[in-house]
């Protein structure tokens, strides 16, 4: 994320003057207003914004951070050469300073707001709060976080201050650069300076390339300042560039000719495709996909550094354009605020992707941080930046100073009230959320073949009633009333129990289960699964009594392949595989899996709902591999989950104590379904009451 730092450069040519000319005369005259660079950074912030909201409106929305990377990587050496030219020297004291001004006072008031407001809404929203201010108030959060062992992309808890990691990145560049730009300038030609920029970047690249597992987690090389300077880099590229009277003129489109003409429209169309195309799952976005995203953005802003004679170009125009400047000046302050907001506002009041009720939350996500941003780019960033911190502070003493006695009492005891609140909320704040301890409690109960007592003042995330269930057999008179056969998926609100089934309590080997698709009772279902799994263990036994269960967290589909490979015929009759919720859904190991199976067994495929950009695309793949198969149906937990989004954690992935309810009946629906398919006999299912 930008700091914004200024967009004045030595920029003092006569309207319509090549890049390279005037060079010696532009460092006395001082800076001048690169115009569109804010437009840059607003396309930035919409496309990071946008990819927040909702993943899959823009998959590669978080190729917005690499614009940023790239604009601040620009600017502030820029910065740095022209102050070395104009004095001799470097102030690294003043520099920091300024970056000071810039950037703590608005992510201070970020962070308390923050905080006190989400202690209001969830406690889940403050699990390792301590951890996350100490990353955020000393700008290293990427570090704090990776040492943590957190997931940028797999998360049990929503993390109020996620999207800091990028201004950590940014803050220790800021840190450790103005040393290397001064050594740079006084011994190295300017093709060295660019070289030794460029040199970085793609070592940086290929650090990220080389660290990456697709297999595992990438939270370290998206969020390590080592294995994403790439963007940083091609910006001090440009800047070196741009600063020498020769390198300029070269690095001009208008000079490049008809292969200039189309450099700066291309760029965009590639940055652009990249945002819609690349998303977390893609192997190739940590394998050149980031790295050209800096590149199509390090073009871009040749676009607007070239001043050739003539009407503006149309990126130009853009760019400079009244609502894209408004948008680009509050970058930083839209930046901060966006995430909490999108929290906060999902919290407290949930709802599924894919409903209008989801798409109004949206609009309002947008709007309060849009009031927020403006609020605080006005009246902190804009005086803290112009006049610094003394200058600020004395104004603020003076104006309290001239209020009535009672004004300053009720502006003293906010002061302290907010303070000591804050205190409380940090010290309070709970180690685990609701999600991480219903999972680790489940796992721990599936380990020992029982769930066991659910831990005091455990719950949902809404704090009501216990996650975990004890196992009741369906057959109990307690458990069933009759009712409707409607599929929890299409909205009803009836609980469906299994139907008559035969021989319960008969484990029914491969040989025996041929071509047998009557409704499976619980001793006749093999279950296999993620996280989502383990959320709804208490509900699955409840009414499922005699299932037999393997599931487990971070699991992926290849982890199922070999788990039911391991059983081979000691598989039930009917088996339910969840997964897909980690790494999305592989066509390959989902098809061996199934053949694993083979034919004669109903499988039932759970398909995903969360915030990912892939939610979509794996659950087509998982419609289609089951088209392809007569013994095989899907269980729509995302129709199902669209319906009821307060049903989910906090995190929007886990299912709460009566969504594991949803779970389990939308699985026992797709059983009934294919069954049906197979016998032609009505399934009658029968309600369950939810204890």
């Amino acid at each position: 994320m930008t700091t914004s730092a200024t967009s004045r450069i030595n920029d003092t040519r006569q309207p319509g003057a090549p890049l390279g000319e005037g060079s010696s005369r532009r460092i006395s005259r001082g800076m001048a207003h690169i115009a569109g660079l804010d437009g840059l950074r607003a396309l930035a912030i919409v496309a990071v914004l946008v990819f927040h909201l909702n993943a899959s409106w823009l998959p590669g929305g978080f190729l917005g951070v690499d614009v940023f990377f790239v604009v601040s990587g620009f600017l502030i050496t820029s910065l740095l050469v022209h102050e070395k030219r104009r004095t001799g020297r470097i102030a690294f004291s003043q520099f920091w300073l300024r970056r000071a001004r810039r950037l703590v006072p608005a992510l201070v008031l970020c962070v308390v707001t923050s905080v006190l407001i989400a202690r209001l809404v969830s406690g889940d929203l403050l699990v390792s709060i301590g951890r996350q201010i100490l990353g955020a108030l000393t700008f290293s959060t990427n570090w704090v976080e990776i040492t943590a062992g957190s997931s940028y992309f797999d998360q049990t808890a929503p993390q109020l201050f996620m999207n800091f990691w990028s201004l950590a990145v940014e803050e220790q560049f800021y840190l450790v650069w103005p040393f290397v730009t001064l050594g740079l300038l006084a011994v190295a030609s300017s093709r060295l300076r660019v070289a030794s920029a460029l040199a970085i970047g793609a070592g940086s690249s290929v650090l990220m390339a080389l660290l990456f597992d697709p297999a595992g987690d990438s939270t370290r090389v998206y969020y390590g300042t080592d294995t994403h300077l790439m963007g940083l880099m091609i910006g001090a590229a440009i800047a070196f560039a741009w600063a020498s009277p020769t390198m300029s003129l070269r690095i001009a489109p208008s000079q490049w000719g008809l292969a200039g003409r189309a450099a700066v429209p291309l760029a965009a169309v590639v940055l652009l495709a990249l945002m819609f195309r690349l998303d977390e799952s893609n192997p190739f976005t940590f394998r050149g996909g980031i790295l050209l995203a800096c590149l199509a953005t390090g073009v871009l802003v040749l676009g607007l550094l070239d001043r050739p004679p003539g009407r503006p170009t149309a990126w130009r125009s853009f760019a400079s354009s009244p609502v894209a400047v408004w948008i680009g000046q509050r970058s930083y302050s839209l930046y901060l605020w966006h995430w909490p907001v999108i929290l906060i506002i999902a919290i407290d009041h949930p709802a599924a992707p894919g409903t209008i009720d989801h798409l109004l939350t949206r609009l309002w996500c947008v709007v309060v941080t849009l009031a927020l941003a403006d609020l605080t780019y006005r009246f902190v960033e804009t005086p803290f930046r112009r006049d610094g911190f003394t200058a600020v502070g004395s104004r603020v003493l003076v104006t309290v100073g001239r209020c009535s006695r009672r004004v300053r009492q009720v502006v003293a005891a906010t002061v302290a009230v907010t303070a000591m609140l804050t205190i409380v909320v940090l010290v309070t704040a709970p180690d685990q959320s609701q999600t991480a301890l219903l999972l680790e409690q489940n796992e721990a109960g599936a380990a020992a073949g029982s769930l066991g007592s659910p831990a005091p003042g455990s719950g949902t995330a809404l704090g009501t009633v216990s996650p975990l269930l004890p196992a009741v057999s369906p057959a109990s008179p307690w458990a069933l009333r009759s009712g409707s056969s409607s599929s929890p998926a299409s909205g009803a609100s009836a609980a469906p129990s299994a139907p008559t089934a035969p021989a319960p309590g008969k484990n029914v080997d491969a040989a025996d289960a041929k071509a047998s698709f009557t409704m499976p009772a619980g001793t006749d279902i093999d279950a296999y699964g993620d996280s989502i799994m383990v959320g709804s263990l208490g509900a699955l036994r409840y009414y499922f009594d005699g299932i037999r269960i393997d599931a487990k967290s971070n699991r992926r589909w290849s982890d199922g392949l070999a788990q039911v490979k391991a059983r081979a015929d000691g598989n039930r009759r009917a088996v339910v595989l969840a997964f897909g919720t980690n790494w999305g859904v592989d066509a390959d190991q989902t098809r061996a899996t199934l053949d694993a199976l083979g034919p004669d067994r109903m499988v039932v495929l759970v398909n995903i709902m969360g915030p990912m950009a892939r939610v979509d695309k794996d659950n087509d793949t998982l419609a289609a591999i089951a088209a392809e198969r007569p013994n095989v149906e899907v269980a729509d937990w995302a129709a199902a989950v669209r319906a009821h989004p307060d049903q989910l954690q906090s995190d929007r992935i886990h299912p709460s104590l009566t969504g594991a309810h949803l779970f389990a009946k939308t699985v026992r629906q797709a059983f009934a379904d294919l069954s049906e398919q197979h016998t032609g006999q009505k399934v009658t299912l029968k309600n369950l009451p939810i204890p």
